[in-house]
């Protein structure tokens, strides 16, 4: 790469996320902090091209964090000669055209997730990069969670013994737009824009559970909208067309039973915004965010099912912190860091499209079981 830069083009960095943890907290940060180490000590510089929709909101951030070049025009910005790489934050229902163009034009692509709107889409994204020689891949947050680093660990360690099930409860009550204004776009409740708990969260559970305990080959969800009515960024009152819940059972690789609820229509009564509680034949986790509780087997307490008698046992007191024992980054930089160190390699990135098809796979899945009532088999899905 020219002067050991890599010059990223960046679509959707008006948005929350894709300002917030991918512009900011990820290439920015980066580049503030000299570039990416490379093995041999050396480092591989940054240096982000703001492209979108609105000029004045792509200008002023640009004003904000010292960046050179912004453009209104995507064919415009993936013609940056020095530019190699591409990065999509946009909604999901713009996302795949985009990433055809910067294919086309030769650049590396790094995506949000999901990867497309349905398989198909995902699957001709697969087959152009593939064609095309180039480095992809798909945002995968949640396995570089501290809590999520933790349980790794102690899978790795065999200190569950055989994994028997999972336990995931995510979501928060995400406000109707009336008496308080949402915390989350109004577009994720309009599934003609590409929302929806499952498009958006399964992407993420399949990746998480494959990660940890094994593929899944088959679901069973039941995917609802709670909310019908909701009021947009402009006060307005909108029909909700999207699912916000879903509650779901996954048979994994192994034998292993996953039950996740994602819900932003339930209030949380647990200490972080998701938990996943392990339970093994050696011993038990909870895993959050950034927390990690265990209970190994030597120290599981005997409690007697008695209704008549309130319980004198205080649960949660029963279980031990895993210790931090080492630096947690943030996790959106550590993946950004991982692909840009692959790009710099000229090798392959292991989230890559194919991963954020099989996510599209599972959410495919998932929306069948639900419209049908049926348990859903994926085929070829042991990974």
């Amino acid at each position: 790469m020219p002067g050991g830069t890599v010059r990223i083009v960046m679509n959707g960095v008006t948005g929350r996320m894709g300002y917030r943890q991918h512009l900011v907290r990820s290439v920015l940060a980066i580049r503030d902090e000299g570039g990416v180490l490379r093995p041999d000590g050396s480092r591989l510089q940054v240096e982000p091209v703001l492209v979108g929709r609105s000029r004045e909101k792509l200008t002023e951030i640009a004003r904000r964090h010292g960046v050179e070049s912004v453009h209104t025009d995507l064919d415009a910005a993936l013609a940056t000669g020095d530019a190699s790489v591409y990065f999509d934050a946009q909604v999901t229902s713009e996302r795949q055209k985009a990433i055809l163009r910067a294919v086309a034009a030769g650049k590396h692509v790094y995506t949000e997730k999901p990867l497309a709107e349905s398989v198909a889409e995902g699957q001709e994204l697969v087959a152009a990069a593939e064609a095309a020689g180039i480095v992809n891949g798909v945002v995968h947050d949640k396995i570089y969670l501290p809590g999520l680093v933790k349980l790794k660990r102690l899978v790795d360690s065999g200190f569950f013994g055989r994994v028997l099930s999972v336990r995931g409860e995510f979501g928060y009550w995400v406000f109707e737009g009336d008496l308080l204004p949402a915390q989350r776009p109004s577009w994720n409740y309009r599934a003609d824009d590409g929302g929806g708990i499952v498009l958006d969260m399964y992407a993420h559970w399949n990746y998480v559970l494959e990660h940890l305990f094994g593929g899944v080959e088959a679901v069973t969800t039941k995917a609802v909208t709670h909310i019908p009515r909701r009021w947009d960024e402009q006060g307005r009152p909108y029909e909700a067309t999207a699912d916000d819940a879903a509650y779901g059972i996954f048979e994994l690789a192994g034998g292993v039973i996953a039950q996740i609820n994602s819900s932003w229509a339930t209030r949380v009564d647990r200490e972080e915004l998701v938990e996943f509680h392990v339970d093994g034949t050696h011993g038990s986790a909870v895993a959050g965010l950034f927390g990690c509780r265990v209970q190994p087997r030597v120290r599981t307490p005997k409690p007697v099912w008695d209704p008549d008698v309130p319980t004198d046992q205080d649960f949660r007191a029963q279980w031990e912190q895993v210790p931090d024992n080492q630096e947690f980054g943030n996790g959106f930089r550590a993946q950004w860091e991982r692909f840009l160190l692959d790009v710099d390699a000229g090798r392959p990135h292991p989230y890559d499209f194919a991963s954020g098809v099989r996510g599209l796979q599972l959410v495919d899945a998932a929306l069948r079981s639900s419209a049908e009532g049926v348990r859903v088999e994926l085929a070829g899905a042991a990974r």
